[in-house]
């Protein structure tokens, strides 16, 4: 037992006082997804408290986190029993815990152990039961023995397989995530409408999938692995490495880095190679997982109450800096919304130097109390966004005075309102220059109009001249008007004329998503641009009629009627017509357009392409036909590999996938036919 010097009643006091603070972070952070602290402050705590109560077992609560397993279930959600109970899993966060884990294994079964070494998966758990190879049901992990009925928003997960190659009844379980780029996406997306962004990728999964419309649930993009086969009737299965190899064999998605060592040398091996490569793949990770390879010995090993005696997490250290805010400076987006963002001290986080860090909005300044002067502590959101963890008050200035929260645009000086439902302030004047600026950047960028040439940089230029007050005014200005720019001579003048012309070709999806409306993206644009025919078409279409379009829901049909409606708008369609842009949809439909490399192809991207972003190149492949998925599984045809590819580069390689390069791309897209 280890001494920490307390009386009966001094652990007692302590221990009510961590299982409070403990229930309400395990609240946050399972039921709400919305994390209270970061995970090694909670694990701090919770090692404390079963310090204690293994000083003091008779202190222990039914109550206590140490009893507990998860989180809570959904009322909203139809319960579902597990048969076997999904456990949590023991935790250490040294070597020296770690090989006293293994000492424990060693004695009980009496030689060396072989291991089966996986990542940790920063996800959350499920199962999944098949009856005669078809999934029939999808839950959560809840509590341990009653979990959340998820199964029609799995059935939207790309990598879970809905009918199996074999027809067997059994149950598998995994981590559900979503990838690190995904994570990206959806919180700009989120933070440009206003709406609460996620802390982490973890609770972005998490709240995914615990959404009741799994028209949502399909948007978020989530990602699988899965790693255990609860009942092995009909399979020839003997280890945990034969269990990930049949499972991948049967469509699933599994991690391809597991691997089998004896003893720990290969264990600590492992833990440093990927304690290094954890920045650069493209799902989080917050440590490794060790597991008894041999499956009659984990049977033999048995389980705690709370945990199976077989494997342990090996938790890295989290990566914090600590800096000075310097400042906070509030920015403006083509919505309207205001973003606050700590300038701080450079310091050197995860490989990289930051010196800004997002706060996001309001309510996550007032909860962290954040203030110019202090010193703070930032990680990285999903190892890659970097974020404000916690204050230090101790090291507080005397004089600090909490951060002054704007109540006018700082940039137009209109009042700043707060609209129902949202977190963030917004100013509504649509005369703003930051938004009009902002709007003018996303209207000429490569997903909109593709003005090549046309930047931030070169749009400021423009509106403080007030040679451009909107986008009509950009097929408007002259030669004579760009020479006035710094830095432009007769090439760069031709050149930035040359594709502010050739964009009113554009086909009018391009038009339309360039325009800015609220919740209309570059797919939902192309899918009213190819159903309606032309801007017109759109423009008087009424509710029902844009609800009756596949996909399109009352958040996006509210939208497009309240922006056609306003008249400033109906002024400027009319002046972009006026000045030539086209308004009908001139793009190939999904059904004439083929290229005999891609049509009907399952096709991953990975690393870094030169000539195409991500998402260009997957509205790209899918006009011709081909599906495009996050996961290199048995059933992708081709990799798209760009520089740095990582893991999916070495799996597809395994699997014998087709593997292309850009310079290959370009050929193969050249082939398209009509």
């Amino acid at each position: 037992m280890a001494d920490l010097n307390l009386t009966k009643q001094a652990a007692n006091d302590e221990l009510a006082q961590l299982r409070e603070t403990l229930n309400k972070y395990r609240e946050a952070y399972y039921t709400q997804d919305a994390p209270l602290v970061e995970d090694s402050e909670y694990d701090q705590q919770y090692n404390r408290l079963l310090a204690i109560e293994q000083e003091y077992p008779d202190l222990v609560t039914p109550d206590s986190p140490s009893q507990l397993v998860g989180d809570s279930v959904d009322p909203e959600f139809n319960k579902v029993t597990h048969d076997i109970p999904m456990l949590s899993m023991g935790d250490v966060f040294s070597e020296d815990e770690l090989a006293e884990w293994s000492k424990r294994i060693e004695k009980n079964i009496g030689q060396e152990a072989d291991y089966n070494v996986e990542l940790k998966i920063d996800g959350l758990a499920i199962s999944l039961v098949y009856e005669n190879g078809v999934l029939v049901q999808g839950s959560t992990r809840g509590n341990g023995t009653i979990g959340e009925n998820v199964t029609e928003n799995l059935k939207t997960v790309e990598s879970i397989p809905k009918k199996l190659p074999r027809p067997l009844s059994f149950e598998v379980r995994g981590e559900c995530f979503m990838n690190k780029s995904e994570f990206v996406r959806l919180n700009n997306e989120r933070q440009a409408k206003g709406q609460q962004v996620f802390a982490n990728p973890r609770n972005a999964a998490a709240g995914s999938l615990r959404q009741l419309d799994p028209k949502i649930t399909a948007h978020r993009k989530l990602n699988t692995f899965m790693y255990t086969i609860v009942t092995f009737d009909d399979l020839n299965v003997s280890t945990q490495h034969e269990a990930l190899q049949t499972l991948e064999e049967l469509g699933f998605n599994v991690n391809p880095t597991a691997k089998v060592t004896t003893g720990l040398k290969g264990v600590k091996e492992y833990i440093e190679h990927y304690g290094e490569l954890r920045d650069g793949l493209d799902y989080g990770i917050d440590g490794v997982v060790l597991k008894v390879n041999d499956l009659a010995r984990q049977q033999q090993l048995g389980n705690t109450v709370k945990v199976p005696r077989w494997e342990i997490a090996y938790k890295f250290p989290p990566e914090t800096s600590e800096t000075v805010v310097k400042s906070i400076e509030w920015t403006i987006g083509r919505t309207g919304v205001l973003t606050p963002t700590a300038v701080m001290d450079p310091v050197s986080l995860a490989g990289t130097t930051v010196s800004r860090a997002t706060l996001h909005n309001i309510d996550m300044i007032k909860s962290k109390d954040v203030r110019v002067g202090d010193t703070v502590l930032l990680h990285k959101a999903g190892d890659i966004i970097p974020e404000v963890s916690k204050v230090i008050l101790d090291k507080r200035p005397k004089d600090s005075q909490p951060a002054e929260i704007p109540t006018n645009c700082p940039y137009c000086g209109s009042e700043l309102i707060r609209l129902e439902d949202e977190v963030a302030l917004r100013c509504i004047n649509p005369k703003c220059p930051a938004q009009i600026k902002e709007q003018l950047t996303h209207f000429a960028s490569r997903n909109a109009m593709n003005i090549d040439g046309l930047g931030p940089k070169i749009i400021e230029q423009l509106y403080t001249k007030e040679l451009i007050g909107d986008v009509a005014d950009l097929y408007k200005l002259t030669a004579d008007d760009l020479a006035t720019l710094d830095g432009f001579k007769e090439k760069s003048i031709n050149n930035l004329l040359t594709a502010i012309d050739n964009s009113k070709e554009n086909s009018v999806e391009r038009l339309l998503f360039g325009l800015g409306i609220r919740h209309v993206g570059a797919k939902a644009a192309r899918i009213l641009s190819e159903n309606f025919g032309d801007l017109d078409g759109l423009m008087s279409a009424s509710k029902e009629k844009i609800l009756e379009v596949n996909t399109m829901g009352e958040t996006i049909a509210d939208s497009i009627i309240t922006y056609f409606d306003n008249n400033d708008v109906q002024k400027l369609i009319n002046e972009l017509k006026s000045v030539g842009v086209n308004t009908k949809f001139i793009g190939r439909s999904n059904n004439n357009e083929t290229n005999q490399h891609f049509t009907d192809k399952i096709i991953v991207i990975t690393g870094t392409l030169n000539d195409y972003k991500r998402s260009e190149l997957t509205q790209l492949l899918e006009g011709l036909g081909a599906k495009v998925t996050s996961s290199v599984t048995k059933k992708t045809d081709i990799l798209i590999a760009g520089e740095k590819a990582g893991s999916k580069l070495t799996k597809a390689q395994q699997l014998g996938t087709e593997i292309i390069n850009e310079s290959d791309l370009d050929d193969f897209l050249n082939d398209t036919e009509e």
